[in-house]
């Protein structure tokens, strides 16, 4: 670690005068930048990029436009608006902040960081986030853009995520917040990061801080900050039946709330070692069919990969039970209803609305 300071207010003047001009200033949040307006973007930013929030964060906002709307939707609702955004956790979150705020705070999102902290999903630095975007409160965030910055600027040893690093990180951040514009400097350290001091190859003869950065003066910009040592991710394996009736229909049931795609809708994934055919006739009352198996695909969690076998199913006759109350519903491609499912599974909606049913299908007996 570096022994030299910036100067505080050289560092903040610096970093202002290049928001000004180089700045994000026509986000959707920004054009009224409300408390609720502000947490929405910021729980939608973790971990994503601002070009892929825009479109979810604008079509949120046409449905949900006040945090009253968002609280008295059903949870499938906002599922599916938040379908193939990911982190299916933090849309359970927002929902249940939107009813903590119309229980607890009479339907008025607060924006100070007391308040803030004390709603679903919401840590001390989105906490800050909202207070010093929305209300111009004065309080430092943390969030991986301004950890990159800091670790370049300071040469700060260590993962991020490691206790020690980021307590040295955090004190880094509120020695540098200003007192006064506090949300354009909010802002700007987290434009600095998403733009120009980046992952891999930084920007740095276009940055306004180069000549405060250790890291540049060492060469070392690329080494900071340092990356956590992962193991290799593990692979599993799962079936998904794609269980059709003579309808074309395809049977969708609610997951488990805990777990990956919490709560989403999905498909079927029988146990290992059980058939097609024996789920169908425990589950659903009646003979299935399997028709075709298709080509495997993968999808990447952070820390496992999982690989999907897809199998197409055709039920021999109506089922004993698919009903809403047991968490099944069955799936028509062509009307308007929407279910939130997470992005494979909507891939391979996709692919079997397009597929051709087979006689037997038409007519809901086998060939």
């Amino acid at each position: 670690m570096s022994g030299s300071v910036p100067d505080k207010a050289e560092f903040a003047a610096r970093l202002l005068a290049w928001y000004d001009a180089h700045g994000r200033h026509d986000l959707p949040w920004q054009r009224k930048a409300t408390p609720y307006r502000v947490w929405v973007s910021e729980i939608m930013l973790q971990q994503t990029r601002v070009g892929a929030v825009i479109p979810y964060f604008e079509r949120f906002m046409e449905r949900f436009p006040e945090v009253a709307s968002l609280a008295r939707a059903p949870l499938d609702d906002v599922l599916a608006l938040w379908a193939g955004l990911g982190y299916y956790a933090r849309a359970r979150n927002l929902h249940a902040a939107a009813r903590v705020v119309m229980d607890g705070h009479g339907g008025t999102f607060p924006d100070d960081y007391d308040s803030l902290r004390e709603l679903p999903g919401i840590g001390p630095s989105t906490a800050a986030a909202i207070a010093a975007l929305s209300a111009g409160r004065r309080h430092a965030i943390l969030d991986g853009n301004v950890k990159r910055v800091l670790a370049r600027l300071y040469r700060v040893a260590g993962w991020p995520g490691r206790a020690a690093t980021e307590k040295r990180l955090w004190a880094l951040a509120e020695r540098h917040t200003p007192g006064e514009r506090v949300a354009a400097y909010t802002q700007a350290i987290m434009d600095l990061g998403a733009t120009v001091c980046i992952r891999g190859r930084p920007a740095c003869l276009a940055c306004p801080v180069t000549a405060l950065c250790d890291a540049y003066a060492a060469g070392e910009q690329s080494e900071y900050p340092r990356p956590r040592l992962r193991p290799d991710r593990p692979l599993r394996h799962t079936r998904m039946l794609l269980v059709r009736n003579g309808a074309g229909e395809v049977l969708l049931q609610r997951r488990p709330p805990a777990g990956i795609w919490g709560g989403l809708w999905g498909l079927p994934e029988p146990a290992e070692g059980q058939s097609a055919e024996d789920w169908c006739r425990r589950e659903l009352g009646c003979e299935g069919e399997v028709i075709e198996t298709w080509e495997a695909l993968e999808h990447g969690f952070s820390h496992f990969r999982l690989r999907i076998t897809p199998v197409l199913v055709r039920l021999a006759g109506p089922p004993d039970a698919v009903m809403e109350e047991q968490g099944r519903v069955w799936y028509n491609s062509r009307r308007a209803a929407r279910h939130g499912v997470a992005a494979p599974v909507a891939r391979l909606l996709k692919l079997v609305s397009t597929h051709a049913p087979h006689e037997g299908e038409r007519n809901g007996t086998h060939g």
